[in-house]
């Protein structure tokens, strides 16, 4: 759910959940009165009661009224007995009522001074008694009910016993203290109900994903967050979850990179280790006098020569494979013919291949005028690399090595195929990655950095073209690569 929705759920919930609660407790406490007024039971201030009528007061204080009647008639000398009166007046002081008691136009008692002193100037008149005792006096402006009964004293004056009765919607003190506690429990229910709600909702989520990024802080990239949840909460575990395997992904990258870099320059330092040593050698055995012929000298010069081509290969690779890292191959692009330009490249590898017995086949099925796009210098790197790398796994005491260019109508597909050891199938899609050997303990005394053919790759791919290889273990390998042709638009032969 939605903080939005959370919280236009809670502020509802306190006004309503109260107010609902405090209804039902309200209709549930009306009905226990009514029920208790259907018994015609005496309604005092221990009991609950509401909103009373002038017909309810009438009843609470007619049998009061009857007695007095009964005494009055039995011995009106009762109305002057002190305990009597405070007897009466305590009856009624629990029917919400007082007693006034007139001798002549004189207040002689009453159960409730303060109050009798309001209304005893409009009190009625001896004689004046209703004749309907159920009725009473109703003065609407004082909401009081005021029953009558006309006496004489002892000495023959004349008297009045009034019974008063507030007629006003009352709570009694035992109801109102039911109700606040049991406004406050509701309030407390309420709140309760809504914290525990937040808190599972809210609270509880946040410190997950706090405990989560402490993880993270310590490097723990291990630690997971799962939901189900659709709003924010849910959004906020699914980035969290996003950025953790983000920067998984990165560490794990850098890791390898860092590996890989280091297996460079172990790859780097063993295969300058090599000629530097062999050369180091040959120069002393020219020093020493050891090279005492001129075919000797020959032989030593050329083997130093070869070493310190091997060595300016490696710079040159070290050198492109930093062009990579950075995307910072430089390149000039210009039209070159197909088949003035690989001719020259297969001129220029053939003497070198030669010297090592390997036999180059060159075969160009494109047409004379066909040109492409290109970098003449990158593109030359592109045929030196693969075809170094057919001579450096050639394992045939005869090789060959073949060279196609092909027409694939508005692209030319150059294939470089030697009859080397080949390629396992299981290594075949991973030879263009940096620093990837098939098999590092076989072919470390073959040297090389590892980067070769992911050099080849870039440069294919930076000339728009794409490359592949097939292969078959033993029997040899073919590298394929695709660049467009440089097209002539037809406006332009009109």
């Amino acid at each position: 759910m939605k903080f939005k929705t959370r919280l236009l759920v809670t502020s509802a919930a306190i006004v309503l959940v109260p107010f609902l609660l405090t209804c039902i407790m309200f209709l549930v406490v009306v009905s226990h009165v009514e029920d208790a007024e259907g018994e015609l039971s005496i309604l005092d201030k221990d009991n609950l009661s509401f909103a009373y009528t002038v017909e309810n007061y009438s009843y609470v204080t007619e049998q009061v009224l009857e007695r007095v009647k009964e005494q009055i008639a039995k011995d009106p000398s009762k109305m002057e007995d002190q305990a009597y009166l405070d007897s009466l007046a305590a009856d009624l002081n629990r029917k919400f009522s007082y007693i006034v008691v007139r001798k002549g136009d004189k207040l002689y008692y009453t159960g409730n001074r303060k109050a009798a002193d309001k209304i005893f100037n409009m009190l009625p008149e001896y004689g004046n008694e209703m004749p309907d005792s159920e009725t009473g006096l109703y003065y609407n402006d004082m909401k009081k009910l005021v029953k009558q009964v006309d006496f004489q004293f002892t000495d023959g004056s004349k008297g009045s016993f009034f019974i008063v009765a507030s007629v006003t919607s009352l709570i009694s003190k035992n109801m109102l203290k039911r109700m606040i506690v049991a406004f406050i429990l509701v309030l407390c229910l309420t709140s309760a109900v809504l914290t525990r709600w937040i808190q599972r909702g809210v609270f509880k989520p946040i410190n997950q994903l706090n405990t989560a990024m402490q993880n993270i802080a310590e490097g723990n990239l291990e630690y997971m967050l799962t939901t189900e949840e659709k709003g924010e909460i849910g959004e906020l575990y699914r980035n969290y979850e996003d950025m953790r395997l983000r920067l998984k992904e990165s560490l794990d990258e850098k890791f390898e990179h860092e590996h890989k870099n280091k297996e460079l320059v172990s790859n780097i330092s063993h295969d300058l280790k090599t000629p530097i040593t062999s050369i180091k050698g040959y120069v002393e055995g020219i020093m020493d006098g050891v090279a005492d012929t001129p075919e000797k000298m020959d032989k030593y010069i050329r083997t130093i020569y070869d070493k310190a081509n091997d060595m300016d290969r490696l710079i040159n690779e070290l050198t492109t494979y930093s062009g990579i890292d950075t995307n910072r191959i430089p390149y000039t692009f210009r039209r070159i013919n197909v088949a003035d330009y690989f001719g020259d490249c297969v001129e220029e590898v053939g003497l070198d291949l030669e010297s090592k017995n390997i036999q180059l086949n060159y075969e160009d099925l494109v047409e004379p005028s066909t040109q492409i796009i290109a970098d003449p210098e990158q593109l030359k790197r592109v045929i030196n690399n693969i075809i170094s790398n057919s001579v450096k796994y050639m394992n045939k005491e005869k090789g060959v090595i073949d060279i196609r260019i092909l027409d694939e109508v508005d692209a030319i597909r150059v294939e470089i195929e030697d009859n080397g050891m080949g390629v396992a199938a299981k290594d075949l899609p991973n030879i263009f990655e940096r620093f990837y050997r098939t098999d590092a303990s076989r072919n470390s005394s073959k040297g090389g950095s590892g980067i070769g053919l992911s050099i080849v790759k870039k440069i294919i791919e930076d000339h728009g073209g794409y490359i592949w290889a097939t292969s078959k273990e033993g029997e040899g390998t073919c590298m394929h690569f695709v660049i467009r042709k440089y097209l002539t638009s037809p406006e332009s032969l009109v």
